[in-house]
């Protein structure tokens, strides 16, 4: 079940986290009406690689003369909202799924119904976790676009160092996990200098609270959890697996002061034993330090079961979009699986020149990843135990307060990292100020 991460070359997950970060927000230009040529405007989304720009230019033949133009600059909630309230808002924004909720509520972004059926859209073709992400109260605000899987990645030098088998490593045994962690830490002269096992919490108590049979907010998202035995039982012992590596203080600054994304990474540099991340830092690791030995595995729930959390971006349509209907012509063609296809076998082609492997990508449409791993990606443990995570991959709903909920939980956790409330008093203040913020975003629904 447990792999070795050899050497593999950085897929399209990076290098569209990276580029697709971009956006802004103008006024679209157009002749007459929706159906002339027009210059639909964005935000949040460039076209940096071979993959987004394969994708963009079928987006935009699927509505030639008019065409879409790529932005500059990262998502950006005031910009978009003063645009759409100033009644210039952009035709087209990208951004993550588990904002949709907020922005629906605030009715800045359009339901996608219509959309759907004029341009019969399958959606079928879409992973369900992700669907989910992008629905409220029934309705669909946003079409996928990736999809983020979170594993465990393990330092195999680390390992050996101190004698433990990765294969033994077990996020569902939490006495068998705390004592391997301890291992794993490492102390000199009373600095901290190796993180035994990162729970990445605040960021990953959804996760945490999955594994232990729990859940932060109800299936229809509108009644905060947060109150759950089981989220206060899976924070105390988070917490407490940082404070047994020296306290919440030491480890952040510890923690800060790795080179993530360079080749002095914490792999590299043998500064962590294990943590559980997101798919795309394996191509970090790939690109920067291709011969640290990582061994990748599932992330395991209390019950033995693998738990995958799955985030991403997808494309929504402003309220009052100058040109509606040809946004969503070209969201349909920009998510569509023969579009993806044709972008991963772009990709191919390059890494091939390059005499690199592909690696393939991890998008929200099913159909498009069915072909992309058959046909365009050779077999590869790593890739095989992503796509595997993804059988047990789910979403949270999607959220009228989503940010606020959001804030509420995490300056929870931070609360009790720093030692000014314990678990169960920072959950009980989280959860009023939680369920205050959805009862007041829902009230118009």
């Amino acid at each position: 079940m447990f792999i070795r991460l050899i050497r593999f070359a950085v897929s399209g997950v990076l290098v569209l986290v990276l580029a697709a970060g971009c956006g802004g927000v103008g006024k679209s230009s157009s002749g007459s009406g929706d159906d002339a040529a027009a210059t639909l405007t964005m935000m949040g989304f460039g076209t940096g690689d071979e993959i987004a720009k394969t994708r963009f230019d079928k987006a935009n033949a699927a509505i030639a003369p008019s065409a879409a133009k790529a932005s500059e600059g990262s998502f950006d909630a005031q910009a978009f909202l003063s645009a759409v309230a100033s009644g210039t808002p952009p035709d087209l924004v990208y951004m993550e799924r588990r904002l949709l909720g907020t922005y629906a509520a605030k009715k800045a972004i359009m339901p996608l119904g219509d959309c759907v059926e004029r341009e019969k859209i399958d959606m079928s073709q879409f992973r369900a976790a992700a669907v989910t992400e992008a629905t409220l109260n029934g309705q669909l605000y946003g079409l996928p676009d990736f999809y983020n899987n979170r594993v465990l990645m393990l330092n195999d030098a680390a390992f050996a160092e101190v004698n433990l088998d990765p294969s033994g490593f077990d996020t569902g045994d939490w006495q068998a996990l705390s004592t391997a962690a301890s291992r794993l830490t490492k102390v000199s002269g009373g600095k901290l200098q190796r993180i035994g096992f990162d729970p990445k919490i605040p960021e990953f108590l959804p996760m945490w609270a999955r594994a232990n049979g729990a859940a932060l907010v109800s299936d229809d998202g509108r009644t905060a959890q947060l109150t759950d035995p089981k989220v206060v039982e899976v924070l105390e012992y988070t917490v407490g697996l940082i404070n047994e590596q020296g306290g919440w203080s030491n480890f952040k600054s510890f923690r800060d002061s790795w080179d993530f994304f360079g080749a002095k990474n914490q792999f590299a540099s043998n500064q962590l034993g294990a943590f559980v991340m997101e798919d795309f830092y394996l191509n970090v690791l790939a690109a920067n330090s291709p011969k640290a030995k990582v061994s990748v595995a599932p992330f395991r729930g209390v019950d033995g079961q693998p738990v995958d959390w799955i985030t991403g971006n997808a494309w929504a349509i402003p309220a009052k979009s100058p040109h509606a209907d040809q946004a969503c012509k070209w969201i349909k063609t920009m998510t569509d699986s023969e579009t993806w296809i044709a972008a991963a076998k772009a990709r191919a082609e390059v890494r091939q020149k390059e005499n690199k492997p592909f690696l393939g990508v991890f998008t929200g449409n099913q159909k498009a990843d069915e072909v992309i791993f058959r046909e365009h990606v050779k077999p590869d443990p790593t890739v095989q135990t992503v796509l595997k995570a993804q059988e047990s991959g789910f979403s949270e709903p999607a959220l009228a307060a989503g940010e606020e909920f959001k804030a509420a939980w995490q300056n929870a956790v931070s609360r009790v990292l720093e030692g000014k409330q314990k678990p169960a008093q920072a959950m009980a203040e989280a959860q009023q100020q939680a369920q205050a913020a959805l009862d007041k975003a829902n009230s118009g629904s």
